[in-house]
């Protein structure tokens, strides 16, 4: 049993007990998928693999670098780097739930996956794409107090609030991938097991069921609307507050100022978006799974690589506070 299967028994031990105890095929019982991957021409698997592996430890050790940063300096305990700092940990984990495997496949030049491990990195996979789309809304949030109540940011954005709105973040999208993977657990699945994708995503698994899935469909789309839906148009409304508050500021220096604080995050939030949505609509419009795979490197491995830069090229704090640490004693406060 792989490290990821162990890991699930502990967070998620529902999911274990179904996993040991149903029989997910028809008349024949499943055991594993196989991954297709991008593209099965054996010259081209080097250099997807140093391609992915250059990205992965980009964005592994440029997430680290921010929390490093952040938990070393004093001046960055705010708010603000409060949920940038969850962000970056939720991107660090969001890429290992799917890279290292794809990895391993390539170098072992196999595309097996267990049935067990399959589950255990879909649910992984949809928990931090759910934090990412929660920490996101929470610092547009941070940032409408930070701008428009700028008198009152101190007393709004407390420590308690932040901590809760942090653990609602972890609660809530861990609630939706337990849901989602017990609805997969009940399904049935027939001859075709090979999915074609880098990775065990919800849509092309029921894909592959044998029974009619209009009710695991339901789901997705019920819970795309709330935990998707919810976070990007809380988003939308902070920054449409944001912007109608910076084009009353007289000055075009309080305006440059106001603007600046916030054009990191909507960079993030418009890459972030942009391409999962035009990821899904584009797969919906082709039903070309190997094109959605393709388009889906963008918003699982893409942006949390590039997360770490728009923050910090943007961002003098942190990019003085990272380079102390790195030549500094490191003094975690």
């Amino acid at each position: 049993m792989s490290i990821d299967v162990k890991i699930s028994h502990v967070i998620f031990p529902f999911i274990g007990s179904h996993l040991h105890h149903m029989d997910p095929g028809n008349d024949i019982g499943i055991s594993e998928f196989l991954l297709m991957g991008f593209s099965e021409e054996t010259e081209l698997q080097p250099l997807v693999f140093e391609v992915f592996l250059s990205m992965y430890l980009i964005t592994v050790f440029g997430n680290l670098l921010i929390l490093l940063a952040i938990s070393s300096d004093s001046h960055l305990h705010t708010p603000m780097y409060f949920f940038l700092a969850n962000l970056s940990f939720v991107d660090i984990c969001f890429t290992c739930t799917t890279v290292p495997k794809m990895l391993w496949n390539i170098q072992t030049q196999t595309k097996v996956i267990t049935y067990e491990d399959c589950i255990t990195q879909m649910n992984f996979f949809i928990a931090f794409a759910g934090m990412d789309d929660f920490f996101l809304n929470v610092m547009a949030y941070d940032r409408f107090v930070a701008i428009c109540l700028a008198l009152n940011y101190v007393v709004i954005m407390n420590s308690w609030l932040c901590g809760l709105l942090v653990l609602v973040s972890w609660i809530l999208s861990a609630l939706h991938s337990l849901l989602e993977s017990l609805m997969v657990l009940q399904l049935s699945f027939c001859t075709v097991w090979e999915i074609p994708h880098f990775f065990c995503e919800f849509n092309p698994m029921i894909q592959l069921a044998c029974p009619d899935t209009f009710l695991n469909n339901m789901v997705v789309y019920f819970g795309a609307m709330l935990l998707a839906g919810g976070p990007f148009f809380g988003i939308l409304y902070s920054h449409y507050k944001i912007i109608s508050f910076i084009r009353g500021i007289s000055s075009a220096q309080g305006k440059y100022k106001a603007f600046s604080t916030c054009a990191s995050h909507l960079s993030v939030v418009s890459l972030f978006y942009c391409t999962s949505l035009g990821v899904y609509l584009s797969s919906a419009a082709t039903q070309s799974s190997h094109s959605s795979a393709t388009a889906s490197v963008m918003y699982t491995v893409v942006t949390p690589m590039l997360n770490p830069f728009i923050y910090s090229l943007r961002n003098k704090d942190i990019r003085f506070s990272g380079m102390a640490s790195i030549k500094g004693p490191i003094v975690l406060c």
